[in-house]
């Protein structure tokens, strides 16, 4: 009997036994997507959590290996390729699989290799000889893109993957995805979007409402016949009158935040387990765990902890009796016997395997586990518990966006097991029901390019290109993409202004004259002040970029910060955004203002329409005003939709007092008709006036005139704002240029021993980390001392900074001189990036330094944690950035016993 693939094409064999090996059936968009790479196209697929994505994956794979050619899986971070990496190795077989993470390397060489992001844009800038057979490049969460600090380098490697390698790009569920194919397809050929906007399992949104003084936890569905609860609607004004009376001395709200035992009960009793509770708090998770453990909750039979006790032995074999001490190894297995467990970046790696391996085997019941868990680990749950609709940012509280609440609940609903998924959230004195529910409405989110000309990026495009190559790279961003997609709609509205000023302009005339020419002869005289006022009003926009233009850009920086940082909740700030289309200054009412250190604000505000926003220094381009204050409403919670419009009506109140709006920016009142009629008599004699005094249709012809001031201001503000704009990204590069001159980088178009150096730093703090190689700072310390030192660019102390403390004293005083060198030259290259307008580099932080250099001296890691204030799994993920920062010093040092104890320092650690 002849094959079923018999007589096909090696492709057509390839999709028949990949086809053949599936337990289901192909849903429709799989089959599209397999169609567009059968025929040679790239993909860009979004759809949601654990609707089948990594399905296109492996049929990509599938099809590299039918062909003797290699597929690349990178993935946003190195947790999600490990795991990725194991998932292949049981499809495939260890020798076909590598890893590639910066800090590890196994395989290489193999057909099918998974690295994160940051490797695959490396080896492409070294034009590494593995990409010579390379067929595709899957892209696994895609959406990663538009991170501030690591979305670039997802664009560089989109960019910059030799045109014969098509993409697979898997993204969560995005309203712009045929916009991003669109991108793709402009810069790589045909891109086919394959939009899946249908869940497996159907999603059910839960709302938990506890009764104060008891644990009863009451269970309303969020929303009835596709809108929100009517009676969780009558609850909120219920519980809102009562929180009023509660103010007045009587009874307050019957209602509380359910407690996390209570709702773990509920869900036992409901039949809704197994769980994922969300609480954006390591110390959050850790403390309900072991609250379920003080409360002897048991979520298990006698054979699943058995099970339980051996998968979690085989994961920590590699760790000593020691080791497992330090890390509190005993609470740990606890809590998995009885079916709890947590799961947040402050654990280390066998610990979170071990739970990810328990859960999946339907082992361990309810995972606490902070959002990192969300970012594409594949566990998926009954049901998915959201503590609280906001977290801190690293500079606030925000409330979640609808792409984190999407991502979130995709957990829920184990396909092929669940007929519904649930995603719960808890009542909150500090949000309304309407505010969770418009959040659980909203399906999709825009994605928005972060890319952004780097100081490596910047190097690397000297080293291998023109400097109108480097322009065109740039232009070749989804950024840029973005940008002129918007001048597209600049250039309709300058259309539009065009239109109505041309009829603005018949309107000034008729046969007794021009008034627009009497008006002008009016301002230009001596003594009319009411017209000199009104031109001065119909120019403002104007004088204000004249004006912050003359500022000096260290000056500005400096005072933009100052003014936001000083706002105040209530207070009503005018300024001109970045992607403004008029004269006309945005105006917001400020409902909190967060600083981060001494170059960060962020300034949470709404618009005259409601809007809530960021106001940030790179969004704007004018220094902010304070102009007023509006009444804050009580009890103060901005995270509450109630709160936000009350809050919006007070600012149109104000403004229906101060001026008038539009649109939600600010205008300068007008000078009515009948003034700007005398203020032209005033200025302008009778003689000139007499042809068109007697006109009956003046105060007509008048009104005109001034709508022709507005709108020839406005069309210069639009020119004005698309030439910025148009040109944003290459002002940007030539900025960073600047400043790598001035930092002795570069010398024209060509680097300097500093720049070469910089070309092979890749980092956050690439050009200190580089400036401060070639300054000798690394130079003639020991193996423990350069380890030491280099620790101080990788560390980030959570929460609230120590400070500039410095290095402990018992460290040798060369060491403790390098790092006072270190930190001067990390506040200088500040000083230079606000002279350029560019973002401030992070500064160093001495905090993992005694860590660092008591590990590659040898101490065991209870010493190392005993006397330092780190979660293990911290320390683990520290280390691992060490060892990869130390790797890049053993390449681009250019002392030769510099690089030589920078690679001894990584692989002692």
């Amino acid at each position: 009997m002849s094959s079923p693939s018999a007589g096909l094409t090696p492709r057509a064999a390839a999709r028949a036994k990949f086809e053949s090996g599936l337990s289901f059936a192909l849903d429709a968009f799989q089959v599209e997507a397999m169609d567009a790479l059968d025929a040679g196209a790239s993909v860009v697929v979004a759809a949601p959590t654990g609707s089948g994505k990594t399905v296109i994956a492996e049929y990509a794979i599938a099809q590299a290996l039918a062909t003797g050619q290699r597929a690349y899986y990178t993935a946003p971070i190195k947790a999600l390729s490990n795991q990725k990496y194991r998932d292949l190795v049981e499809a495939h077989g260890s020798a076909n699989v590598g890893l590639l993470t910066g800090d590890t390397s196994v395989n290489e060489g193999a057909p099918i290799v998974v690295m994160t992001t940051e490797v695959l844009r490396n080896m492409i800038h070294a034009a590494n000889r593995s990409l010579s057979d390379l067929r595709y490049v899957i892209m696994d969460e895609v959406h990663f893109l538009q991170d501030t600090y690591r979305g670039p380098v997802w664009e560089e490697v989109i960019i910059s993957t030799p045109p014969e390698v098509d993409l697979v790009c898997l993204s969560a569920t995005v309203s712009n995805a045929r916009d991003l194919a669109d991108w793709v397809s402009s810069i790589r050929g045909t891109t086919k979007a394959i939009v899946h906007s249908e869940r497996p399992v159907e999603l059910t949104q839960l709302y938990l409402v506890g009764r104060r003084g008891g644990h009863d936890v009451d269970v309303f569905e969020t929303f009835i016949n596709g809108k929100p609860n009517p009676k969780l609607q009558r609850l909120d004004a219920q519980t809102a009158a009562a929180r009023q009376a509660g103010r007045k001395g009587r009874d307050g709200s019957p209602v509380t935040t359910p407690r996390r035992i209570d709702i773990v009960e509920m869900l036992h009793y409901e039949d809704l387990l197994p769980a994922i509770y969300f609480i954006f708090s390591r110390a959050g998770c850790d403390e309900a765990m072991r609250n379920c453990l003080h409360a002897n909750v048991r979520l298990t039979h006698p054979e699943e902890r058995a099970e339980i006790r051996a998968i979690v032995e085989s994961k920590v074999a590699g760790l000593s009796s020691s080791d497992l001490e330090a890390l509190d190894y005993p609470l740990f297995l606890a809590g998995l016997e009885n079916g709890v467990a947590v799961h947040h970046a402050g654990m280390v790696p066998p610990f979170k395997e071990a739970v990810e391996a328990c859960f999946t085997e339907g082992l361990v019941k309810v995972v606490f586990a902070t959002e990192t868990l969300a970012l594409g680990i594949n566990m998926p749950a009954r049901t998915v518990v959201i503590e609280k609709l906001s977290k801190f940012n690293g500079a606030s509280n925000s409330t979640l966006t609808a792409g984190e609440f999407t991502q979130l609940t995709g957990r829920a609903g184990r396909r092929g097991l669940d007929p519904h998924g649930y995603a719960a959230t808890l009542w909150s004195p500090y949000m309304d029901f309407e505010d969770v529910a418009e959040l659980a409405n909203r399906k999709t989110y825009e994605l928005r390019s972060a890319f952004r000309p780097t100081y490596n990026m910047a190097a690397n495009l000297v080293r291998r290109s023109s400097r109108e190559q480097a322009e065109h790279f740039l232009r070749l961003s989804f950024a840029q993409y973005q940008i002129d997609a918007h001048l597209v709609r600049a250039n309709a509205a300058a259309d539009r202004i065009t239109r109505e000023l041309a009829v603005a302009r018949t309107s000034m005339t008729c046969e007794r004259g021009d008034v627009g020419a009497f008006i002008a002869k009016g301002r230009g005289s001596g003594n009319n002040r009411a017209a000199r006022r009104a031109a001065e009003r119909a120019s403002e926009a104007q004088r204000v970029v004249r004006r912050t233009s003359q500022v000096d850009n260290e000056t500005r920086t400096r005072e933009i910060f100052r003014s936001l940082s000083g706002a105040q909740p209530g207070s009503v700030l005018r300024y001109v955004p970045l992607d403004a289309m008029s004269d006309e200054r945005h105006g917001v009412v400020v409902m909190s203002t967060a600083t981060r250190g001494t170059d960060r604000v962020t300034v949470r505000a709404l618009t005259i329409a409601g809007e809530a926003i960021n106001v940030t220094p790179e969004l704007i381009t004018s220094i902010p005003e304070v102009v007023g204050h509006v009444a804050v409403p009580v009890p103060f919670n901005p995270q509450s939709k109630h709160f936000q419009k009350q809050l919006t009506t007070n600012l149109n109140r104000y403004l229906g007092a101060g001026g008038k709006r539009s649109g939600g920016r600010f205008r300068e009142p007008t000078a009515p008709i009948d003034a700007l009629v005398e203020s032209v008599e005033d200025g302008v004699s009778a003689h000139d006036l007499a042809g068109v005094q007697g006109c009956p249709d003046l105060k007509v012809h008048l009104a005109a005139a001034a709508t022709v001031d507005r709108l020839e201001a406005e069309l210069k503000r639009n020119a004005l704002t698309s030439a910025h704009r148009s040109n944003s990204l290459v002002d940007q590069l030539n900025r960073v240029l600047a400043l790598l001159d001035d930092m002795n980088c570069t010398l024209g178009w060509s680097l300097t021993d500093s720049g070469k150096t910089l070309a092979g730093v890749f980092h956050e703090c690439d050009l200190l980390i580089a400036d401060c190689v070639q300054a000798g700072l690394f130079d003639g310390l020991n193996v423990s001392e350069v380890a030491a030192l280099a620790s101080v660019f990788v560390y980030e102390q959570r929460g609230p900074t120590r400070g500039q403390e410095g290095l402990p004293r018992a460290f040798p005083h060369a060491l403790v001189d390098r790092w006072w060198r270190v930190a001067h030259r990390a506040e200088h290259l500040n000083q230079r990036e606000s002279m350029f307008e560019l973002p401030l580099t992070r500064a160093p932080d001495p905090g993992f330094a005694a860590i660092a250099h008591g590990w590659a001296r040898g101490r065991n890691l209870s010493s190392v944690m005993a006397s330092d204030e780190i979660t293990a799994g911290d320390l683990v993920r520290t280390m691992k950035a060490l060892i990869d920062l130390l790797r890049q010093l053993g390449e681009v040092a250019p002392n030769p016993e510099t690089r030589s104890t920078a690679r001894q320092a990584a692989q002692q650690l």
